[in-house]
């Protein structure tokens, strides 16, 4: 095996060993969350809605205000909310 060969596979198998570990982290992270979840629930909080309004601060305000929109636009829309008078 030729010297480049040989560091392509060490390079590789660094590549390799650093993506397997941050899986690693990724899991315990994934784990640590849903324990916070729990505890939540626990207490008595809605963890779907915690999820929605985590999901909500993620977004910037633009978005946020874009996606309420259209979210009033489409329960307007099947009578779910009265409909916003026009202000003239």
């Amino acid at each position: 095996m030729t010297d480049a060969q040989q560091v392509s596979r060490d390079q590789l198998r660094a590549f390799i060993e650093r993506i397997e570990r941050l899986e690693e982290e990724k899991k315990t992270i994934a784990d640590d969350i849903k324990d916070v979840y729990g505890e939540a629930k626990a207490m008595g909080f809605d963890t779907k809605i915690l999820k929605q309004v985590i999901s909500i601060r993620k977004m910037d305000g633009d978005e946020r205000m874009e996606q309420e929109a259209i979210l009033d636009t489409y329960l307007q829309a099947l009578g779910m909310v009265p409909a916003a008078e026009d202000e003239a």
